[in-house]
């Protein structure tokens, strides 16, 4: 692997890392803040920190900016609107294992979609990549029982999560597209503005249809964790992963989501964590560097 390589997957292991912080918030707030207004409180903070860093480029790089508005405000109606509101809906409705199961099915839907948009080559031992990496994760995930998946019930959270899994795999693609010329700051700037406004207006029913939210220090401390660090330096980190090592191999490091959700539940909840933790971390681990050696096309 060269420098670049190796950049890339540190990245995306890093956004991939703080990513299962929010799911973690997102379940233990599920009961504080309706899921529109923690997602748009989420994006605010995002903003106001980024904003005194990334307004000057975004001026210089105005005219790129206005002449790419179509493609920015379908990446920021994805990626920022709908992306983690989804998350935080489904989270109202399904249980914990359904939720996590359904979110890590997202970089298949990547290699789905390049494959049929744009053509990217399936190689035989990306296919066995994969398999091995939903093994360990559904090992994970059932910790050690997967006759657990024939009791699973679909409910209307799993389908809004299925649609979030999806909805993130389009946003990843369309990250590979971005215009040339355009600083990732100045990009996440106007990609958050433009997701916050498009937002808005769901924001204000949520805000006149249920009570008011009790702003407490818990709450503000999740509120700047989700906002500054699961908005702002994860997505910069995702998107230098898109760019360095593609979208492809950037949703296979995904993949180890669960286990950074394991060590954190243990950390933070009290979980145990036994010997399944380590064989399904062989499994991804293995699963992943398979995946991301170049072989053959499937025939």
């Amino acid at each position: 692997m060269n420098k670049q390589l190796i950049l890339g997957y540190l990245f995306a292991l890093s956004a991939t890392a703080i990513w299962s912080g929010n799911f973690i918030i997102a379940r233990d707030l599920s009961e504080t803040i309706p899921p529109i207004s923690l997602a748009f409180w989420r994006w605010t903070v995002a903003v106001i920190v980024l904003f005194p860093f990334a307004v000057k480029q975004l001026i210089v790089e105005w005219a790129i900016l206005k002449k790419n508005i179509g493609y920015l405000s379908i990446t920021s109606f994805l990626g920022i609107t709908v992306f983690n509101t989804l998350i935080y809906v489904a989270g109202h409705s399904t249980t914990a294992i359904n939720l996590s199961l359904i979110s890590i099915t997202f970089p298949v839907f990547i290699v789905i979609f390049s494959h049929i948009f744009f053509r990217e080559l399936i190689t035989l031992n990306k296919g066995i990549g994969i398999l091995l990496v939903l093994v360990g994760v559904i090992l994970l995930i059932t910790k050690g029982q997967p006759s657990k998946l024939l009791n699973l019930s679909l409910a209307i959270g799993d389908i809004w999560m299925l649609l979030a899994a999806i909805i993130f795999a389009v946003y990843s693609i369309l990250l590979k597209q971005k215009p040339k010329g355009l600083n990732i700051l100045s990009f996440q700037l106007s990609t958050f503005i433009l997701g916050l406004i498009f937002m808005f207006p769901f924001f204000i029913w949520e805000t006149l249809t249920v009570p008011a939210i009790k702003f407490e220090s818990k709450t503000v401390f999740s509120i700047l964790y989700v906002g500054i660090f699961a908005s702002l330096t994860a997505y910069v980190f995702w998107n230098k992963a898109i760019e360095k090592i593609g979208p492809t191999n950037a949703g296979m490091i995904y993949y180890t989501l669960p286990l950074f959700s394991g060590v954190l539940a243990y950390i933070f909840l009290k979980e145990t964590i036994g010997m399944i933790h380590l064989y399904s971390l062989l499994l991804i681990l293995f699963g992943i560097i398979t995946a991301t050696i170049k072989k053959k096309r499937i025939r």
